[in-house]
Parts: C-alpha cells; structure tokens; sequence
C-alpha cells in the first residue's frame, strides 16, 4: 500500500490487498472438493488475468456497501471476489480479437497475448463458473435464501440483460451509431449492471430493508454511469501509459460515446451532478456512508 496516498485511496489500496489474498488463496493449485484437478497452463491464465492489480472498485463498493449494517466481512469480502472472478472473467474476453482486439490490461500482456486465445477463452469460462462456486460455498457462510438471491442477481447482471448484452450493443455500434438513448443503455449493461450488483448485493448480506436497498441500487446505477462517462473521458484524455491500455480507440473505431456527442465540458458537469445525486441517495445512511460519498467522487474524478 502507498502510504503517501491520499486517505481515501489508501483505503482503496487497503481493501484491494484483502482482496488480492483471498483470490490467490481461491486460485491456488490446490483442487477443491469435487475437483479431480485444476490444469496448470489454464490455471496461469486465470491468474494472469486477475492478479494483474487493478483498483478492485467493485469490489471496494460491495464490503463497504454491507458495512453500512455492520455484516460479516468474512462473507462480503467472498461474494465481492465472485464479483471480481466475473468482472475479470469479462475484461479477459473484452480483450479478444473478435471483440476488443486489446494487446495491453492493467499495464501487462492481456491474457491471449501472454498465453494464447484458447487459453484466454477459457481461463474466462473458468472463472464466471467458479464465480458461482464462491457464492453458495459453505465456506461463505450465508443463508440458502440469500446465496440463491445473489446467484440470480449476478447471473442477470452478467447475462443477456446485463454486461454481455451491452457487450453485444457495444460491437453493434461499431456499425450502426446509436442515439444518446442507445449509448446511456449500453453503458448501463455493459459496464453499469455489475456496478449495481456490487450495491445491492452488499446491502442483500447486510440484511437491508426494501427502502434501503432501492437506494442503493439508485446509488450504484448513478456511480455505473459516472465511471463510464469518467473512462470515456480518459479516453480522450490521457496516455496509453496511463491508463495501462491503449487509448482513443473509441474515436478510431467512430463509436458513439456520450463524450464525444456532448465535448469534455458537458462530460464534467454531468460527472459533477452524478456525484452530487449520489450522496443525495446516501443521506438516510448518515455518517457510516462517508466511505461511499468519498467512492463517488474518486469515480468522478479519478486519473486513470
């Protein structure tokens, strides 16, 4: 952890180090029960593509989401790394020829280019299935009722009317440019849904009432939206070095983002109206939502 870091991103760096250690503990050569073997070439795949660092953002936002009503860290911290296995899972497959064509994630080879796409393919495979696995462990120490809510809420956001459909949206606007409409609702699968799963299912462990949860899940659907007007902004913006991948692709491929329909200056004024509806949905949690407010304004706001 940097300690130079400003409070609220040494925490971040803080909550990614605990997350770091469970996911090498959940990828680690050992085969589980029911396992006859975990394959190591594919098991190096896996790993390269989720212990390549990262912010763990999602992550971050389900145990601190549960801290609001003070529930186990043991299990949030085990449905957030299910959370984290499917977003890496999604980045790995991101980055594939076929879709994304990416050569660098985080800095480092992307999974297909330090191994090969076979591998790449199912390194992801492996890891949305082992997402589930995590969930409805005993080891995770939740009720039936609450891990079955969670694999159907997660299997939504990850599904057809979730990431990928917005992934699918994504590759058909390379072809045919979609209305500010369009590109709100691709954001909102693609990159918005597990953002919101993040929330609500941080407030599902913590044992939220109906009125708590819709404010959370408000909550992570307005963040969903920032960080991507946020990454279409750094798209713009910043150095492949960076961000730790290539730069300006939106603009070569002539896809629409919200970015380039509006100018810079819309994009921030609107990531300062997100931010201020945000902690607006964060009131009735009073003082124990200071992580989260503080959440909101680094999507905002971050650098890369």
């Amino acid at each position: 952890m940097d300690e130079t870091a400003p409070p609220f991103e040494a925490l971040l760096a803080l909550r990614a180090e605990e997350m770091d250690a469970l996911l090498r503990e959940l990828l680690s050569a050992r085969p589980r029960d029911g396992e006859l073997a975990r394959p190591q070439g594919l098991l190096a795949a896996m790993r390269h593509g989720v212990l390549n660092g990262g912010k763990r953002l999602r992550p971050f936002l389900l145990v601190e989401t549960a801290c609001l009503f003070d529930a186990g860290h043991h299990a949030a911290l085990r449905v957030a790394a299910a959370l984290e296995c499917v977003h890496c899972y999604s980045l790995i497959h991101d980055d594939l020829p076929a879709m994304d064509d990416d050569d660098y994630r985080r800095g480092q080879p992307t999974v297909h280019r330090a191994f090969n796409e076979a591998d790449a393919i199912l390194a992801g495979d492996s890891l949305l299935t082992y997402a589930f696995d995590i969930i409805t462990d005993e080891k995770t120490q939740l009720s039936p009722i609450v891990q079955v809510d969670l694999v159907k809420k997660l299997a939504r956001a990850a599904g057809l009317g979730g990431m990928t459909g917005g992934q699918s949206l994504d590759l058909l606007a390379e072809k045919s440019a979609p209305d500010e409409q369009g590109v709100i609702l691709l954001q909102a699968m693609k990159t918005g849904a597990l953002i919101r799963f993040a929330c609500e299912a941080g407030a599902l462990i913590g044992g939220a009432d109906e009125r708590q949860r819709e404010h959370l899940i408000q909550f992570g659907e307005i963040i969903g939206l920032a960080f991507q007007l946020a990454d279409d902004l750094l798209d713009v913006t910043s150095s492949a070095e960076q961000m730790g991948k290539a730069t300006g692709k939106d603009a070569a491929a002539g896809k629409a983002t919200l970015v380039a329909m509006n100018g810079e200056q819309w994009a921030r004024r609107q990531l300062a109206g997100l931010v201020e509806q945000a902690e607006q949905l964060l009131l009735p949690f009073g003082e124990k939502a200071a992580v989260l407010r503080l959440a909101a304004r680094f999507v905002a706001d971050r650098q890369h």
